[in-house]
């Protein structure tokens, strides 16, 4: 039994006081990849998370899906899937949870935090107080476990503030924005007006089930009452649910923070009065054995404080795809801004313009313009409103903040600040330590110096030249024009042989088109154009091009749209290999053409995109000369995946179980061997809502074996589906070469790596 007796001076919580070389403030998907990668770069890290579960607006508390450069594949940003430790979790949850269940991806989160011995992780624990040891450095924070009646002190010698609000910044006393910068501030032609507001709002969603039997249901009295406040009423549907609601938006005139309570309720309210007008309003007969399943607690917040860096990303950085010396990021997602007004609003719930590719983000974004041991990370990065836009969306946030985890690794080990890691050759070291864990930095490869399989002979027992795409697929029909992505050798004169389907003679339109940026895929430079002459019913076609590629680069063999005209597909799918539409996509602003006014500083252009698999086959089609960029060379080219060439070695199709040989002349002392494999990078992978075909993509190797090259067996992988697969090595462990023997795990699908590293 426990007893104390009366004290006349007030009792103090249990304080605990802890030391780690970081403390993260914020457990959205910035701030565990944030710890993550500081953990596993082998620093002692504090994770501070004020809700239950890891995730933020990922989370089951709120349920949006993360998306990144991707943007749902509405874009034209090809296999721009964030990578290192976020593609590590969502490939995760996509085997663990293709069906998109937001509890799961929680579990999900909290076992790759968890596995980290060198985090501690505290849930349900707020900060509440900033203590500096001076005026431009942070000492501790304090903060306060509801669950435990625990008071916390945090002491570290570096802080990353990923708590979206920016508590730590603010108390700090770091310089920030709230709100939109002017037009003229940063020449940001697309900066909003007082009309549409300065803010985004807040978002709370919902979740419906069939009962298999009538429900009715009594709304609160706090509920909306007439549905006609809400001037896009009429886009409800009783088939809508989570987040493909995002539009039910309140707050942007408010103060985000100090309000957030009060946005709720508002939001509770539209909430419950949407669905009593869907199940009572006689309009939507289905949902009669509708049930309101689930309804959010608490909102999904987009904007609030935004902290000043080094460097504040704008406008023109993001749609002109300006580049840093110290990109150690990137984006892709539009430029997206939300009327203040929200769901209150008569106009489109956002609006969204697109760059015409990826876009670096700069370290000097992420480190505190003020105070000297501050990192930021998430939604609060030194960018303007407009840019903000962009860089907001949670794939990308994570990316950040895995770059800030390794960052501030770096920075312990070598006990520096923040700012000395933009100096030249520690921004080297730290953009090679995020290649290395693939975090695919664009233009960034890995340094042939530092992997030993670049002295090696590499040899393949086959290697694929790609001069047929099997006839074997169903029709695609040219009521959409229709184009195939290719990587051409540059100078080279191509032919291509499709066979058509014509349903009365008539003419088709064929263009070989390139991006005018080559590392981009969109696709606005027609380099020549054919019309070809069909009769009714089947026929090879023959297509010689004249024109070729200046470089080395993706192009597009173009068909135009004629609805009376179909081409035969393919069942074969490789790494790097593409067919693309001109087709919308409505939840990312994509009608097939981006057509801006033309006083914002947006390019126009077309929008070519995937159909998501099973869908999306490729074309089939000869080529000639075959294509050639699938050599061993690409094992060592320091690219992990498809960025202007597909960057891959691939085994022939008919090569079941190839292998590759790695041969020095000496021994070398090896402790880590890597394999970067294909887990299709064009693929969003949201986490939530939106189900997924398959729980392993098809280009994924999944069973191979490592072998000394006396044929003694060093490691053996079965079921495999993540993209990088490590392994080290004994101290003092030297050898002459490996043998890597890989399975084909799919008839269709040849075998492929991107990069083959060792240490």
């Amino acid at each position: 039994m426990l007893q104390e007796n009366f004290s006349q001076i007030a009792r103090k919580n249990k304080t605990v006081i802890t030391q780690s070389d970081l403390v993260v403030v914020g457990g959205g998907l910035a701030g565990v990849c944030a710890a993550i990668a500081a953990a596993r770069d082998g620093i002692k890290v504090t994770l501070v998370q004020d809700r239950p579960v890891l995730g933020g607006n990922a989370s089951s508390e709120v349920r949006l899906w993360t998306l990144g450069a991707t943007s749902h594949m509405g874009n034209n940003n090809r296999w721009a899937r964030e990578g290192g430790i976020i593609d590590e979790i969502l490939v995760e949850n996509l085997y663990r949870n293709k069906e998109g269940n937001a509890l799961i991806f929680d579990t999900v989160l909290l076992e790759k935090v968890t596995n980290e011995k060198n985090i501690k992780l505290l849930l349900n624990t707020s900060v509440y107080e900033v203590e500096k040891s001076a005026p431009t450095t942070i000492s501790k924070v304090h903060a306060f476990c509801s669950q435990n009646s625990t008071t916390y002190i945090l002491e570290a010698k570096l802080f990353c503030d990923a708590s979206g609000d920016g508590i730590v910044g603010f108390q700090a006393g770091a310089a920030f924005r709230m709100g939109a910068e002017t037009k003229e501030e940063f020449g940001e032609l697309f900066a909003p007006d007082q009309s549409y507001g300065e803010l985004l709002g807040h978002t709370i969603y919902f979740y419906s089930k069939d009962s298999g039997a009538p429900v009715k249901y009594v709304a609160p009295e706090f509920a909306l009452k007439d549905i006609t406040e809400i001037p896009r009423y009429k886009s409800l549907s009783d088939k809508d649910f989570g987040c493909r609601l995002w539009w039910l938006e309140y707050g942007g005139r408010k103060d985000t923070i100090h309000e957030s309570e009060d946005i709720k309720w508002e939001l509770w309210k539209v909430v419950y009065g949407v669905w009593d007008y869907i199940k009572n309003s006689g309009e939507f007969p289905d949902a009669e054995n509708l049930t309101l399943e689930w309804v959010g607690t608490i909102p999904g917040k987009r904007e609030s404080r935004r902290f000043e860096g080094q460097y504040m990303i704008k406008q023109q950085d993001i749609i002109e795809q300006n580049e840093f010396e110290d990109a150690v990021s990137f984006g892709g997602w539009a430029v997206d801004l939300h009327p203040s007004d929200g769901v209150y609003d008569s106009r489109p719930g956002c609006t969204q313009y697109h760059s015409k590719g990826v876009y670096h983000i700069p370290l000097s974004t992420m480190v505190s313009k003020n105070i000297d041991n501050l990192f930021l990370a998430g939604r609060i990065i030194s960018a303007t409103h407009v840019a903000f836009g962009s860089t907001r969306v949670m794939a990308t946030c994570a990316h950040m903040g895995q770059a800030v985890g390794f960052a501030a690794a770096q920075a312990i080990k070598q006990n520096s600040a923040p700012l000395q890691l933009l100096e030249k050759e520690n921004l080297k070291q730290l953009q090679q330590t995020l290649s290395i864990n693939g975090q695919s930095i664009p233009g960034i490869a890995i340094d042939e110096n530092l992997n030993l399989i670049a002295e090696a002979n590499v040899t393949a027992s086959s290697t694929l030249a790609l001069n047929t795409i099997d006839f074997d697929g169903e029709w695609t029909s040219l009521e959409v024009a229709v184009a195939q992505l290719l990587p051409l050798k540059a100078n080279i004169k191509y032919s291509f042989k499709f066979f058509a389907k014509a349903k009365q003679a008539t003419q088709i339109t064929v263009q070989l088109r390139t991006a005018s940026k080559s590392k981009n895929y969109t696709p606005d430079t027609i380099l020549e154009t054919k019309e070809i002459e069909l009769h009714e019913g089947e026929q090879f076609i023959v297509i010689d091009f004249e024109a070729s590629t200046s470089e080395n680069q993706y192009a597009f063999v173009t068909f135009l749209s004629n609805e009376n005209v179909s081409l035969q597909s393919s069942n074969s799918r490789y790494t790097g290999i593409l067919s693309v539409f001109n087709g919308q996509n409505k939840a990312v602003n994509n009608t097939g053409k981006q057509t801006p006014p033309e006083d914002v500083g947006i390019d126009a252009f077309e929008f070519w995109i995937p159909f998501r698999r099973p869908k999306g086959q490729n074309i089939a089609m000869e080529i000639s000369p075959a294509l050639t960029d699938f050599a061993t060379d690409n094992l060592t080219n320091g690219f992990v995946r498809p960025y202007g060439a597909a960057n891959a070695w691939m085994a022939a199709l008919n090569d079941k179980n190839p292998s590759l040989k790695i041969a020095w002349e000496v021994e070398k002392e090896v402790s880590e061997l890597k394999l970067f494999l294909d887990p299709d990078y064009d693929h969003p992978m949201e986490s939530t809502l939106m189900g997924h075909p398959e729980d392993v993509v098809p280009f994924c190797v999944r069973n191979y074996t490592i072998k000394n090259l006396d044929g003694t067996i060093l490691f053996e992988k079965k079921n495999n589906y993540q993209a990088i697969n490590s392994f080290t090595f004994d101290a003092n462990f030297k050898t002459k070469g490996f043998l890597i023997e890989l399975e084909q795990a799919h008839a269709t699908v040849p075998v492929s790596v991107f990069e083959l590293f060792c240490q």
